[in-house]
């Protein structure tokens, strides 16, 4: 039973305590009917439904038929929705109403009546689809996910035209009540993954969620790995293509990014264009990529073991010019290196949050600046700010932010084995880095998939990995895919 009375002025008075000081919050109490004699109460958020959206909207509407209706068919009318609003919902307890009101609906009470109903309208403020800004294409849908998880999964079911498509909702946060949403294919997600999921959203009690990134951190498996367990995405056609390849996408309000689950660390270097090229160019590209990621992490460790350690492996005439270079510089290499690093990333954190222009112009003339200084200064030599500035350049090349900063972590325990131990070093970071990402798992799929255990998927994830072959030739889903559902592609018979 709920515990929303029949008279409407108990109702209002719980009303009224339960948003006592919230200026924001509009009880505005109207008579309708034709004679005026029908109390109801119509709770909302100013900033939610504005008077113009009040004229001209679906609420505006029913209230204007309200008030033209015989008194005695109000409440007929509208238990049994005779009016075709679309989006309504009834509520026999006050908590579940008040909480789809702050959802930026309206809740419309009437005397006599013992439920709630919300009503829904245009909802918070918000920035419309915009243009991609952090995953730009050279081909492709230039759509952004907003901050609105309703536009987002509507993006979704854009380009996903299926009942099939599911969407269930969950609001997060004891306070905030931010809504969530899974959006999956019914008939090629695991349900057990899917089931996991909810599970996991249910398993924390926190203040607020504002934003995808606290639920990722508290439903990670492996909370003290660098790299993602999860896949972050602005752009509505990769979450698209995730959920065809039978993976799961969560959005979230308040949040422009997407989480793609399960994930693995081929995925990062995965793009929406490399679906919309030809495949030799993206197969081109993607071993760039690989080639970028492992000069990121590696190329100020090799200097220095090399330098340090093994110089007979470098021609006399390049050993002589770093000699050279080195000439008059106080520190030894290692110093070197860590502190043009270290520079680099004050300035790339200072670009970041200045704004606008004015971030891209430190990032630029800093670099410059700084880089000239110091070899000027003899406080490093030339070289050393090749190496960094080409393992800045190799981390850029990286597509998926959240990867790059992994890597970027990880080079400087690469930096400290290789300086100790030379290649010796090199090759025990690796070790332990391959090591880890070996044991790693999201959502109980392997990470280095497809380069481990593929044979359970018939070896099809060998080619959309580091290379890529032509769509007709990749027939099968990735291994995300349930079983018996993994055939994407077939010719039709003539």
């Amino acid at each position: 039973m709920g515990d929303i009375s029949k008279e409407l002025e108990k109702n209002e008075k719980r009303i009224k305590t339960m948003c006592t000081d919230c200026a924001d919050i509009i009880q505005k109490k109207m008579k309708i009917g034709k004679r005026k004699q029908v109390n109801c109460l119509l709770v909302y958020v100013e900033s939610a439904i504005s008077n113009l959206i009040m004229q001209d909207s679906a609420l505006g509407k029913l209230l204007t038929q309200l008030e033209e209706m015989e008194d005695e068919k109000i409440i007929a009318s509208i238990s049994q929705n005779a009016l075709g609003m679309a989006d309504t919902a009834e509520f026999s307890d006050l908590s579940g109403g008040m909480s789809a009101m702050l959802a930026g609906n309206a809740l419309l009470l009437i005397d006599g009546y013992d439920k709630a109903i919300k009503i829904g309208t245009k909802g918070y403020p918000g920035l419309g689809v915009s243009k991609s800004e952090s995953e730009k294409v050279l081909r492709g849908s230039n759509e952004s996910f907003t901050e609105s998880e309703k536009i987002n999964s509507a993006l979704i079911r854009k380009r996903i035209r299926d009942t099939r498509l599911k969407v269930k909702e969950k609001p997060v946060g004891q306070h905030s009540h931010t809504m969530t949403a899974l959006v999956y294919l019914e008939d090629l997600a695991y349900p057990n993954l899917v089931k996991k999921m909810e599970q996991e959203l249910e398993s924390f009690e926190i203040d607020g969620v504002m934003d995808s990134g606290v639920i990722e951190q508290v439903t990670k498996e492996t909370w003290y790995s660098p790299f993602p367990q999860y896949q972050t995405t602005e752009r509505p056609d990769k979450a698209a293509m995730a959920i065809l390849e039978g993976r799961i996408v969560l959005l979230s309000d308040n949040s422009p990014q997407a989480l793609i689950l399960p994930t693995t660390y081929h995925s990062f270097f995965q793009t929406p264009d490399d679906y919309y090229s030809h495949f030799l160019m993206v197969t081109f590209l993607r071993l760039l990529r690989y080639v970028a990621a492992f000069l990121a992490i590696s190329l100020p460790g090799l200097y220095l073991a090399v330098t340090n350690f093994h110089t007979q492996i470098l021609p006399t005439n390049l050993i002589l010019s770093l000699s050279m270079a080195r000439e008059g510089v106080p520190f030894p290499g290692v110093v070197e290196v860590i502190l043009l690093e270290i520079s680099f990333e004050l300035l790339r954190e200072a670009g970041i949050r200045m704004p606008g222009q004015i971030g891209n112009t430190i990032g630029i003339v800093g670099g410059l600046i700084i880089g000239q200084a110091a070899v000027t200064a003899n406080l490093v030599s030339p070289m050393v700010v090749i190496i960094v500035a080409m393992t800045a350049l190799c981390s850029f090349s990286i597509p998926n932010e959240e990867l790059a900063e992994a890597c970027r972590l990880v080079k400087f325990g690469v930096i400290f084995c290789c300086s100790f131990f030379g290649i010796a070093g090199f090759v025990f970071a690796w070790f332990l880095l391959l090591s880890h990402l070996s044991r790693l798992k999201s959502f109980g799929i392997p990470y280095l998939m497809p380069f481990v255990s593929d044979e359970i998927n018939g070896m099809a994830g060998w080619k959309d990995s580091v290379i890529k072959l032509p769509p007709w030739m990749m027939k099968r889903r990735p291994v995300f895919t349930r079983r018996g559902e993994r055939i994407r592609f077939r010719w039709k018979e003539k």
